[in-house]
């Protein structure tokens, strides 16, 4: 395990209140308490979503930064990474998700390209 996952706490996102709150990572808790926590936001009461160690929040008053971030890890786009490279390329505007989300739908592995080109034949 990488030494950046065991050091920083995990940042969990609530998009309703658009707070973000940092918890216990978890080499902390036990493997049944890891897999079974739900940490809920301290003031609405809603579970929160765990945005990963590199999630920065907008501010709290940007709506659409909050809605970029929502639709994304809607479609499982999260700030999870070791701490070496990132997460990876993000949109930077709530306009660019669209293309950008059809882009990565478009994008196939070259097992998925076999398939489709194996299904088309038979």
């Amino acid at each position: 395990m990488c030494r950046y996952a065991i050091t920083y706490k995990n940042i969990y996102a609530c998009f309703s209140c658009r707070k973000v709150f940092k918890q216990r990572p978890d080499y902390e808790l036990g493997k049944i308490e890891a897999a079974n926590r739900q940490y809920k936001c301290p003031q609405c009461g809603e579970v929160m979503n765990d945005m990963g160690h590199d999630f920065q929040a907008p501010k709290q008053k940007d709506s659409k930064q909050w809605k970029k971030v929502e639709v994304l890890y809607a479609h499982g786009f999260s700030y999870h990474s070791c701490g070496c490279d990132g997460p990876g390329y993000r949109p930077a505007k709530l306009s660019e998700v669209e293309a950008f989300l059809e882009a990565k739908q478009t994008f196939k592995t070259e097992g998925e390209v076999l398939l489709q080109k194996l299904s088309v034949k038979v």
